[in-house]
């Protein structure tokens, strides 16, 4: 006989503080928590039957398909437990970064009949208007999983990427989203001190430890207890002094210039490099040692040329930054093709550059190809024509359809991209062609 007084299943699954879903190997919603349904604007007596990918995602079709890591894909494959970074869309139709758990419900022969799915939001800690991370790509993705695993530990992290992909802007993120969050975030470029303050500037000095020390100073490791310390450009820090280092790591004591007495210090390390820094430990001019205890968890920064759907966003975001005094500035169909045809040797850091010099040449508040200058003063460079129409014969997606979703998001690109499960730079050639076919479309 049934217990009157057993829980359901709804009231079970609504005791979860996060968004929580369960899904069929078909997609379709089978159940959803109180939370799910408020975070998404749905109701739980129409949500379920529907497919999950549009009610979070705003796509017509699974996210695997739309180039994005699909935890029910790989919880299917391989029976067990996945963790992945996604972009959703909440009920106000803002786009937010979600960390999911995946996980199998299996049935009596072992098999995967429906999945659950917690979504955990991990925008919150920052500033909506001032991200630190901005864009929605897979390898960004995957690069903020991976920090968003480790972020609430206290393991060292080893950045490594090119210069100007946003090394910092990553540190930032993992002191943001850890237990150090309220505390302090120190920077130390190690390219941009000499070789001989880099010592007194790390750990410190007693007075009388040298001419012109008159008094005791605190170093940048000693100031960061409690907090983080960011050493930028390890590659460059001087041998004598990576033996120091390495004993900080290894005992989280320092010993000032001068002095005698080691000072215990409670410091989260997280360093970076755009050098190689395994084949400096192969040439012996990086402590093997100091490399295996930093490596502890490596984390690759992806190049700009390695994420292009994400130049869109991030030039959308560096002209929002610049506005002053009420003027506006936008990208024009032409400029947002240059931009995304360009490789950026000088990843982020070069974009910003282009996007700042074209915004204050933009004497109408558009940004247009003569604008844009890259490399090293060169114009933009000529993007190959196709022909009219071609792309939407080849992709299938009616011209009604592009038109359709842009009335819905009311001409955002980057969620009608998704909604379309095509990127950004797809995007804007489907609409260039759109308007090379109808020159009187609005859509300029």
């Amino acid at each position: 006989m049934d217990n009157p007084n057993k829980p359901s299943c709804e009231q079970i699954i609504d005791t979860l503080p996060d968004p929580f879903v369960v899904i069929d190997r078909n997609y379709r919603i089978a159940a959803a928590n109180r939370s799910y349904c408020e975070h998404y604007g749905v109701k739980r007596g129409t949500v379920v039957g529907r497919r999950c990918f549009e009610v979070s995602h705003h796509l017509q079709k699974p996210c695997g398909q739309a180039g994005e890591h699909c935890p029910l894909e790989e919880v299917l494959l391989r029976k067990r437990d996945v963790d992945v970074m996604h972009v959703h869309f909440d009920r106000q139709g803002n786009q937010e970064h979600v960390q999911l758990h995946a996980s199998p419900l299996l049935d009596a022969d072992g098999e995967v009949r429906y999945i659950g799915e917690t979504i955990h939001c991990v925008d919150a800690p920052e500033d909506d208007e001032h991200p630190i991370i901005v864009g929605h790509s897979r390898p960004l993705l995957n690069m903020t999983n991976l920090l968003q695993r480790v972020a609430p530990t206290d393991t060292t992290v080893l950045l490594l990427g090119e210069s100007g992909v946003g090394k910092e802007r990553a540190a930032e993120y993992l002191h943001l989203h850890s237990r150090r969050a309220d505390r302090t975030l120190i920077v130390v470029d190690c390219g941009a001190l000499g070789a001989d303050i880099i010592e007194s500037e790390l750990f410190g000095y007693e007075k009388g430890a040298f001419t012109g020390a008159t008094q005791r100073k605190r170093g940048l490791i000693e100031a960061a207890d409690g907090g983080t310390l960011f050493i930028d450009e390890i590659g460059e820090l001087p041998l004598s002094l990576q033996t120091k280092l390495l004993r900080v790591l290894e005992t989280g004591s320092i010993r000032r210039l001068g002095g005698t007495a080691y000072t215990r210090v409670d410091v989260r390390i997280i360093a970076a490099s755009n050098r190689d820094i395994a084949h400096m430990v192969k040439t012996e001019t990086f402590r093997a040692d100091l490399y295996y205890r930093l490596s502890a968890f490596p984390v690759v920064v992806p190049a700009l040329r390695e994420r292009k759907d994400d130049i869109a966003v991030l030039s959308r975001h560096f002209l929002a930054s610049f506005e002053e005094h009420g003027r506006s500035v936008r990208l024009s169909l032409e400029a947002a093709e240059q931009l995304i045809d360009y490789d950026y040797p000088g990843n982020v850091r070069e974009l910003r550059n282009i996007i700042e010099r074209a915004s204050i040449l933009a004497a109408d508040g558009v940004i247009y190809p003569e604008h844009l200058v890259f490399g090293h003063g060169n114009p933009a460079p000529e993007v190959a024509g196709e022909g009219t129409g071609t792309l939407f014969d080849r992709r299938r997606i009616p011209a009604q359809d592009i038109i359709h979703a842009l009335d819905r998001y009311r001409g955002h690109r980057g969620r009608t991209a998704h909604y379309l499960g095509i990127s950004e730079r797809t995007l804007y050639r489907y609409l260039r062609s759109l308007r090379d076919m109808h020159s009187d479309s609005p859509l300029d």
